[in-house]
């Protein structure tokens, strides 16, 4: 039995995005007129904020050659392969309750974590 490549990409990604946080990408797509075919969530992670690393999360049109690709209820995500070493199994959530409004990563590779969930320690 062949695998698609996109099939490929899918089991190699080590970032989960959840079906609310797809809606939510969904929807400021939409609401920022961009075109859906062409952009894709990128996820990863960069030097700084109170724990040591700090989450990011951007709509972009640029992917790299060397990044993981998968597709996840309709949302093309992408990620660096540095940063997917500190976000292997990293479920990327969205939550809209009284007490905030916001993406929030549950990564079992942190060891401590900020109080507002940006930033992280591996």
């Amino acid at each position: 039995m062949s695998t698609t490549t996109e099939e490929k990409q899918v089991e190699s990604s080590g970032v989960i995005v959840s079906e609310s946080a797809a809606k939510e990408i969904k929807r400021i797509i939409t609401d920022q007129e961009l075109d859906e075919s062409k952009v894709c969530l990128r996820v990863g992670v960069k030097g700084g904020g109170c724990s040591g690393f700090s989450y990011l999360l951007d709509l972009t049109e640029t992917q790299k050659e060397t990044d993981e690709v998968s597709v996840q209820h309709g949302v093309r995500v992408i990620c660096d392969p540095k940063s997917l070493l500190y976000l292997s199994g990293v479920t990327v959530n969205f939550r809209d309750e009284i007490m905030g409004r916001g993406f929030v990563f549950d990564n079992p590779n942190a060891t401590s974590s900020c109080g507002c969930g940006s930033s992280f320690t591996a």
